[in-house]
């Protein structure tokens, strides 16, 4: 299975960090948060790796490199400007294949065990498996909901549901009816699930979105002070 890893976004909640360094590479437990999804990536094999980079797209070329450190091989999609989630995935499709891929946000850590996803190989076409977590206090109602056999449903107003992990199998054939260009994947999931073309799982373990400096800093003294 092919892995992309999201890095192209330009972090305007972490100014003045992202200034002058891409978020991928601002660091937690010292290491970049990149480094933690490429090392828990090639624990578990999986050494095809993509990498979609725009703003200060080469700090994140010239330090990630060919992936021959870690074992795996990284190929990168230069976006001009950032295209955001589906668009940059679009964008990376030749190099993502026909078979179904992972895809993970850059900007989040978690302790999900990746090598659950792995039994999404088989994913049917058009279609795509999330991860789901917790609310987190700067999303209480989450984004969707999941019956308990793991079918998903949008999330009528006023609910609580659950949030995407960022964290997700993809297929080639999910992105097949947009065109090139800049469109985040909220709308694209809203159609699949109202289609019933879109599984989920969920993790209730540790997971960050690492959107703000504070939430940097916290998670930097938790890895910091972890065994």
């Amino acid at each position: 299975m092919k892995v992309m890893i999201l890095a192209a976004g330009v972090g305007e909640r972490m100014r003045p960090l992202t200034e002058h360094t891409p978020k991928p590479l601002l660091e937690a437990g010292g290491r970049p948060l990149i480094a933690w999804h490429i090392e828990a990536l090639a624990a578990l094999g999986l050494r095809e790796l993509v990498i979609n980079v725009s703003h200060l797209a080469g700090q994140i070329m010239d330090w990630c490199g060919d992936g021959s450190r870690w074992g795996v091989r990284i190929s990168y999609s230069l976006e001009p400007e950032p295209l955001e989630t589906a668009g940059g995935i679009h964008r990376a499709l030749p190099l993502l294949g026909d078979a179904p891929f992972l895809v993970l946000n850059g900007d989040v850590w978690t302790a999900f065990p990746l090598q659950r996803l792995l039994a999404q190989r088989n994913l049917a076409p058009g279609s795509a498996h999330l991860v789901l977590v917790d609310n987190p206090p700067q999303h209480p109602e989450g984004d969707f909901c999941m019956t308990a056999g793991g079918s998903l449903s949008a999330r009528p107003a006023g609910t609580r549901g659950l949030t995407y992990a960022g964290i997700g199998v993809y297929t080639a054939g999910f992105f097949a009816d947009m065109a090139p260009g800049k469109l985040p994947l909220r709308p694209l999931l809203d159609a699949a699930i109202a289609a019933g073309r879109v599984s989920g799982e969920h993790f209730g373990g540790p997971w960050t979105d690492v959107g703000t400096p504070q939430r940097l800093r916290e998670l930097d003294v938790l890895l910091s002070s972890s065994p």
